[in-house]
């Protein structure tokens, strides 16, 4: 089975800075260049219209700058981005960009090889969670999704502090399951759709994760990822992973990502026993 090809573009304002790029990137089977463009207008259109999975960006270009194409690129165009530069003075600005890898001019084979594994790796994951949204997706259509009980579930307030409730009615057609909060493992979100695990058992729910969030105690709950949500004191294990992400291992052996953005959750997590 072959692997999914990478459809590149390639953007840079010098002509031999996009030939060496193509010439070392033609060591990668599964990359393929589907476009060039030497200023940030042509990189704007041409995403819009070609669709790439990873852009190689310059970031001091004529006119818009790399960081200006990526201000104004829209999110459900927004391929990966790796920039390229003769200066290493932008990475923190880079970075903070969004862009998944940064590589110096001129680009050194061992470098560019370490980035593409870094996209593929990113590349699987996105569609990992494309999968997982559809299949949640059909699964609420076939059984049913169930939403937070309004009724059932008043927040009382102890001076100014809430009270957060110890069960969480969920209710589906008919039916009120109630759910300890405390026998939650974890959450995770998938567009429209959020799964509570129990367990063995999962509760498809219609909402938002700052909704559902908002109900929890944060004492006990804690977003680790943009689409999860962690029962502290189910966390068993934490490891380091590349670029400040880390990986967490719950008690019934699940792996979540606690990604950069949410790393100040670290010191939270070790001091809940992990």
């Amino acid at each position: 089975m072959t692997s999914p090809r990478i459809r590149t573009l390639l953007v840079d304002d010098e002509r031999l800075a996009r030939r060496g790029l193509e010439l070392r990137l033609a060591a990668a089977p599964d990359v393929e260049i589907v476009g060039e463009c030497e200023n940030g207008r042509q990189a704007l259109e041409a995403v819009v219209a070609i669709k790439p999975d990873l852009m190689f960006l310059d970031i001091q270009m004529p006119g818009l700058t790399g960081f200006d194409v990526l201000a104004q690129l829209p999110q459900d165009s927004m391929p990966v981005v790796v920039f390229v530069t003769a200066f290493d003075r932008y990475a923190i600005e880079a970075f903070e960009a969004r862009a998944l890898d940064y590589l110096l001019k001129p680009v050194e084979d061992a470098r560019l090889a370490s980035a593409l594994d870094r996209v593929r790796e990113h590349l699987r994951e996105r569609q990992q969670l494309a999968q997982h949204d559809r299949l949640l997706g059909l699964l609420a259509d076939v059984q049913g999704a169930g939403t937070i009980d309004p009724e059932t579930l008043v927040a009382k307030v102890r001076g100014d502090r809430p009270a957060y409730p110890d069960v969480l009615p969920i209710r589906t057609g008919r039916e009120t399951v109630r759910v300890r909060a405390d026998e939650i493992d974890w959450i995770d979100a998938a567009g429209d759709y959020m799964c509570i695990h129990v367990a063995r058992e999962t509760h498809v729910l219609r909402g938002t994760m700052k909704e559902l969030e908002s109900s929890l105690d944060p004492a006990k709950f804690q977003r680790v990822h943009r689409s999860a949500i962690v029962n502290l004191g189910r966390v068993r294990k934490l490891r380091p992973h590349a670029n400040g992400e880390y990986f967490l291992t719950l008690e019934g052996g699940q792996e979540l990502k606690l990604s950069r953005t949410y790393r100040d959750k670290v010191e939270l997590l070790l001091g809940s026993g992990a």
